[in-house]
């Protein structure tokens, strides 16, 4: 690690900037820190050290490649069994509006965060690999941050951006650790499912209520297994149902509501993106008579 990237601890319990602020702490005759809390989320990386972190009434006794997920009124301080070992961490601070700025534009920024409010889990535990790459981003981020380059800020807001997107991946591939056979009935039947209900509900919402799984765990498992999306899935379904829909003679404006297009507009883009060709052109080549 770069030396000059590092510092000793700041007492300073507030955000200088409006948005982001990292540290890299080294310390090694720090033997107190007053339980305390503040207006921004914290994202806290155990390097080193003998210490125990409290957080709201929690123990954890922290091992190399640790991280804490701390909201923003949540209670939190450190507890030195010994001063022999440097006290080395990371720390993220990213202030309440711009967190929920990113949570706006999408609602995956929220995942890792969302999980520890409701469960009141603060502590994870990485493998060497992964917490070595979070380090190689976090450092990155340091650097952007006290170098001068031309367009380092707007820069440095892309890496935070990705930082938390890659530690939410981080974070949901933990709490979905589980066999592979599991993930692939999951796929199968959700497959299966949609291939029967292509004139219902096929929401993301209405599928994660039904299988009892996450709306995140859903659309991964599938993309995975799948190649596209479910939403991409769902449409390339519906339109080869509406082909035969026509040569039944169902009405072309019938079939689009009857399969989940809001109006005929959508449903004829759609079609003619799939297909090559409109919904009427396709009726008048198999050579259907108008009022079909």
């Amino acid at each position: 690690m770069k030396k000059e990237l590092s510092t000793g601890f700041n007492e300073r319990q507030y955000m200088n900037s409006g948005e982001f602020e990292v540290f890299f702490y080294k310390d090694i005759h720090l033997d107190h820190v007053i339980d305390h809390s503040h207006p921004y989320y914290e994202i806290y990386f155990f390097l080193n050290g003998d210490v125990t972190y409290e957080v709201d009434g929690n123990e954890y006794r922290l091992q190399y490649g640790d991280y804490l997920l701390i909201p923003p009124g949540v209670k939190h301080h450190p507890v030195f069994h010994s001063q022999r070992e440097t006290y080395q961490r990371f720390v993220l601070w990213i202030s309440k509006p711009y967190y929920e700025s990113m949570c706006s534009w999408s609602e995956e920024f929220a995942y890792s965060f969302h999980y520890v409010q409701e469960k009141k889990q603060y502590r994870f535990r990485t493998d060497f690999i992964s917490f070595q790459n979070i380090q190689g981003q976090l450092l990155d981020l340091l650097e952007e941050l006290h170098g001068k380059k031309a367009f380092h800020k707007l820069h440095a807001e892309l890496q935070v951006h990705s930082f938390l997107l890659h530690l939410n991946r981080i974070t949901y591939d933990m709490l979905n650790a589980v066999p592979k056979t599991y993930e692939n009935a999951l796929y199968l039947n959700v497959c299966d499912y949609i291939n029967n209900h292509l004139e219902s509900n096929l929401s993301l919402d209405h599928l994660a209520s039904f299988f009892y799984s996450s709306k995140y765990h859903i659309s991964h498992v599938f993309k995975d297994n799948m190649g596209i999306s479910i939403h991409q899935y769902i449409v390339k379904k519906r339109l080869n149902a509406s082909k035969n829909g026509i040569l039944s003679g169902i009405p072309l404006k019938e079939l689009c509501h009857q399969y989940g297009f809001s109006d005929y507009t959508s449903f004829y883009r759609a079609f003619k993106k799939e297909f090559g060709l409109s919904p009427k052109e396709f009726r008048e080549q198999k050579g259907l008579p108008e009022g079909y």
